[in-house]
């Protein structure tokens, strides 16, 4: 399995944000704790160990041991769950919402990011155990960015309704998915281990939280990959002060605003509320708001006084569910977490937050931006290859990476740059006689010399279309080519789901990208499957 990689920063695809976070311009450093690397963790260990209490400790493993009693467990991950109750012990964490059968490649991206994170730290800090956490989003409620998957350009939808937390929906339904896919995917022996994989799931299953637990547990458990549901009372017990501050005094609000100002010259990810906190049942996720002198549960009915709230929260944490800017410090106080893995959109929001942090009194954790792929047949790398491009031009835009091989594979040159820079000399001369007389006949010389340039300009965009359309049957290809690999002019992690892959290389897949994905370099990787 062949790779090959380029920079983050040249692949097009990274926000300037993220190009400069990874280039760790002076501008952001004030908004990070310490960058990404192997050394930097030395101090971010002693950091956590020092903020870090027993108590907590004692309640994740607890919580994760009842998660778990149903599911076939690894040793590893026991071995894993059971280290987290040391001082020793520190997670790497990456979160990812509960997908329908995991959703786009990135989900698998995401993951070993963090499961070799913990390898190369082990091997860095042996007297220190790590622990890959895979955070589901079981408290959100946006059903609609979840309910599908792609294959092989085909979306297969989950066509119900959902209102609550997604992790409490029932799967009751998914066995007529299951059937309309699997004539989809045939009958070799990968699409029946695709089907029963499904199966097992989600048929098996009867919520999605512990649809997609069990799914990334066969995935992953053999690495030792602990997954987490923190829509937990035990948990959320923990969060409790933190959840108080923010009724009461909504600190978060401010701060985030204040740093968002420092990035002023970016897109901003996320906007704080007033309150950033919701209240939550079964089939009820809707944000709390403080409204004349009562807390109001939005678009319904529910209103509590300050006392009945705080008294709600000390009976029932449970019913309290942070948004994106409260979900990193709720994740911070309840894991021993080193360092937070996620995709460019995720890190930018983090990098709102860590006055919010400070204030807190909780340590920012190191942000990592995940492992990014294109995977590319043999087939399709031999052909890159007889068409003479290379990764770059590929990632190129579809429009650009046409015009430069038209020139590039024309006889002769299309770009009439030195006519117009001859052109443009001979109007000096012009110029100099101009100058000698009155100032209409320079506004002549000008109006002329516009005329002519626009007219080379027009004859350089009638020779490439023209050359475009000699060249038609080659560019075609280059076209079909960067297609297959860059569905609807995107990136393939960001349509594709796993499947389709699977279906070719089995269980060869996971244990390949396994061995060749590195987290803390910054590159994108371009592996080359079988």
């Amino acid at each position: 399995m062949p790779t090959d990689c380029i920079s983050y920063q040249n692949s097009g695809y990274f926000s300037p944000l993220m190009n400069d976070y990874l280039d760790q311009k002076t501008n952001l450093k004030s908004l990070y704790n310490r960058f990404p690397t192997l050394e930097n963790f030395e101090e971010q260990i002693l950091e956590k160990q020092a903020n870090f209490d027993d108590h907590s400790r004692k309640t994740l493993v607890s919580v994760l041991q009842k998660q778990y009693l149903n599911v076939e467990t690894s040793a590893l991950t026991k071995q894993n769950i059971d280290a987290l109750g040391k001082t020793n012990t520190f997670t790497v964490t990456t979160g990812h919402q509960l997908n329908l059968f995991s959703g786009p490649l990135y989900f698998l991206y995401k993951i070993i990011s963090t499961i070799n994170l913990t390898t190369e730290l082990k091997a860095k800090y042996p007297t220190h155990h790590f622990v890959p956490i895979y955070w589901m989003a079981t408290e959100d409620h946006d059903f609609e960015e979840i309910n599908y998957f792609s294959f092989k350009g085909k979306k297969f939808h989950w066509n119900r309704e959902s209102t609550g937390p997604v992790g409490r929906l029932s799967t009751e339904g998914l066995d007529e998915f299951l059937e309309i896919f699997a004539l989809e995917i045939g009958s070799s022996l990968n699409a029946n281990a695709i089907k029963k994989l499904f199966e097992d799931s989600y048929i098996k299953h009867d919520n999605l939280a512990d649809a997609t637990r069990h799914l990334a547990n066969v995935l992953f458990g053999s690495y030792g990959l602990v997954i987490l549901d923190t829509d937990d009372h035990d948990l959320k017990r923990n969060f409790i002060p933190f959840i108080k501050e923010e009724l009461l005094h909504q600190s978060s609000h401010l701060l985030v605003l204040e740093t968002a100002k420092k990035l002023k010259d970016y897109t901003i990810q996320v906007n704080p509320r007033e309150i950033n906190l919701f209240y939550i049942e079964d089939n009820l996720r809707e944000r709390i708001v403080f409204e004349n002198g009562k807390y109001k549960v939005n678009h319904s009915k529910i209103e509590f006084s300050e006392t009945e709230i705080l008294t709600l929260l000390e009976n029932h944490p449970e019913k309290f569910s942070p948004n994106v800017i409260m979900r990193p410090l709720y994740q911070e106080v309840i894991l021993p977490n080193l360092c937070y893995i996620g995709g460019g959109g995720e890190i930018a929001y983090w990098l709102e937050l860590k006055s919010f942090f400070a204030s807190a009194k909780v340590t920012f954790p190191i942000l990592l931006l995940r492992n990014s792929v294109l995977l590319a047949t043999e087939k399709q790398a031999k052909k890159t290859d007889k068409l003479d491009l290379t990764w770059n031009d590929l990632f190129s835009k579809q429009a650009n990476l046409i015009n430069y091989k038209t020139k590039q594979l024309s006889e002769f040159p299309i770009d009439l740059t030195n006519l117009k820079e001859q052109l443009q000399k001979q109007f000096e001369a012009l110029y100099e006689v101009a100058n000698k007389t009155d100032e209409s006949f320079i506004g002549a010389v000008k109006a002329q010399e516009v005329k002519q340039i626009k007219g080379l300009e027009n004859l350089e965009k009638r020779l490439l279309k023209a050359q475009k359309r000699n060249l038609s049957a080659i560019l075609q290809r280059i076209i079909d080519l960067q297609n297959e690999l860059f569905l609807n002019q995107s990136l393939q992690e960001r349509q594709a789901n796993f499947s389709e892959f699977y279906l070719e290389n089995g269980d060869n897949l996971i244990p390949a990208l396994v061995k060749q994905l590195k987290p803390l370099q910054s590159n994108f990787d371009i592996i080359t499957l079988p």
